[in-house]
């Protein structure tokens, strides 16, 4: 059995402000530099067995993985494929300045039961494709291992709505809070927990 533990980042400073990320690269704030800290040493704790870490390159990802790294004295593999969903134009908004600048595209995404591009946006099917591209070498790599992965909530949702054979061009009902914890178990096609932060933030 492969288990693989997927870690949000912690909070940014721009998580905090509200803004819309995507391929930004905005730092962990203290807040969140205090959560991966705190995550890393439960993870230990437990006991979880890893044997490598891999995080997106973004920062906030990143910052959160180094903290995982130094606690099990492994280093961090940072893959482009686990960045988050390009958000084109949406990029370092609000919710109030989206809902200002692109009323008619936001208006249609909250009727419609497909996903929908944000202007400029990445490509849905290329978005779904590569995360589950970079999951599966993963597994590939570190069979009957347990592996971290720390990306964002996107990345994670979609991977996670393949494994569960749902449609990825949908807005999905998945939510990652910031150093969350989901463990999923490759082979038992089972998910033990999602979105834990309870135990360690």
């Amino acid at each position: 059995m492969t288990q693989l533990l997927l870690i949000r980042h912690g909070q940014s400073t721009w998580n905090a402000e509200g803004r819309i990320q995507g391929w930004a690269d905005p730092p962990l704030g203290e807040t969140g530099l205090d959560q991966a800290r705190k995550l890393a040493q439960w993870l230990v704790v437990e006991g979880y067995p890893i044997v490598a870490i891999y995080s997106s390159p973004l920062l906030r990802a990143k910052q959160t993985a180094e903290q995982v790294g130094q606690a099990f004295s492994l280093p961090v593999q940072t893959d482009d494929r686990l960045k988050e969903n390009n958000v084109g134009q949406l990029t370092g908004l609000t919710g109030p300045e989206v809902e200002q600048r692109f009323p008619e595209w936001l208006a249609a995404r909250r009727v419609s039961q497909e996903w929908m591009p944000p202007p400029e946006g990445e490509d849905r099917d290329h978005f779904v494709s590569r995360a589950v591209a970079v999951m599966t070498d993963i597994v590939t790599n570190h069979s009957e291992r347990t592996i971290a992965v720390v990306s964002h909530g996107g990345t994670l949702g979609v991977y996670l709505a393949y494994l569960l054979e749902m449609p990825t061009h949908r807005s999905l009902p998945f939510q990652f809070d910031n150093a969350s914890l989901s463990i999923v178990r490759i082979g038992e096609h089972r998910i033990r927990c999602s979105n834990s932060t309870t135990r360690h933030t």
